[in-house]
């Protein structure tokens, strides 16, 4: 860690700073507050109510398509009522786009989860993909059980960009959920930011992100930008790490707008 601070030191004392933050994923990293840990209660699982529409119910991958090739269907693992990462597949979208909604998705690391820091149960739900990859915007997936990396890089943060309030997370074998609230960036005619995106999100039924501003799309390297664009899908990330995929469950949404 000193020989990090002193090579930042360094770097703003020659002008190179800025070269670095550009090329350097750890020029993003935020280590510190570490947010406290907070035990979830028992249950935070919630059936779909009557307008929502069912993006899984564990019986098919109708809903979703390869995002990185829309228009494929999307080739992940469905078995016992559960959804499972294909990490050779690559990522997977919604064929439908959304603008605000409310969304609820359970997920689960594997109980014989192995790895450390982001190199373990990674994956990522998109609140919107603007692109193939990774683009767009994450809320990350992660082990955060007794598992320490970057704050702006754990379970529940907004990558990049904003830790998650606390640690809410739950031991690697144990279902937990996401219940977000979304709002879409807005853009004038001219493609200049009118109003940016806002997410409130809960995991396990504890608050991770209160009405959180987002500076713009999340980046592994290089700083958050906006671009202008419409409804887009939700996505979810086939992280390449060696560890265990992890799975999902009864995902449904609510439009907002």
């Amino acid at each position: 860690m000193l020989l990090k601070k002193t090579l930042l030191l360094l770097m703003v004392l020659t002008g190179s700073i800025g070269a670095f933050s550009q090329n350097n994923p750890e020029a993003t990293e935020q280590w510190s507050p570490v947010p406290p840990i907070v035990t979830p209660g028992i249950s935070a699982f919630i059936n779909p109510p009557s307008d929502a529409i069912i993006l899984f119910d564990g019986k098919n991958l109708n809903a979703w398509e390869n995002a990185n090739n829309p228009g494929q269907p999307a080739m992940w693992d469905v078995k016992n009522d559960i959804l499972t990462v294909n990490k050779k597949a690559g990522n997977i979208q919604t064929k439908e786009k959304f603008t605000d909604y409310q969304l609820h998705i359970e997920w689960r690391i594997p109980a014989d989860i192995e790895g450390e820091g982001q190199a373990r149960g990674n994956s990522g739900l998109f609140l919107a993909s603007t692109g193939p990859g990774d683009a767009g915007y994450e809320l990350q997936i992660l082990d955060n059980y007794k598992n320490t990396t970057y704050v702006n890089g754990q379970a529940g943060s907004i990558y990049k960009q904003f830790p998650p309030l606390v640690n809410a997370c739950r031991k690697p074998g144990e279902w937990q959920s996401y219940d977000v609230i979304w709002t879409a960036p807005r853009f004038n005619d001219d493609g200049t930011l009118q109003s940016p995106a806002r997410v409130t999100a809960f995991q396990n039924g504890v608050l991770i992100q209160n009405n959180t501003i987002l500076k713009g799309q999340t980046l592994y390297i290089g700083q958050p930008f906006y671009k202008a664009h419409g409804p887009e899908p939700i996505k979810l990330q086939a992280h390449g790490d060696k560890s265990k995929p992890i799975s999902f469950r009864n995902i449904w949404i609510r439009k907002l707008s």
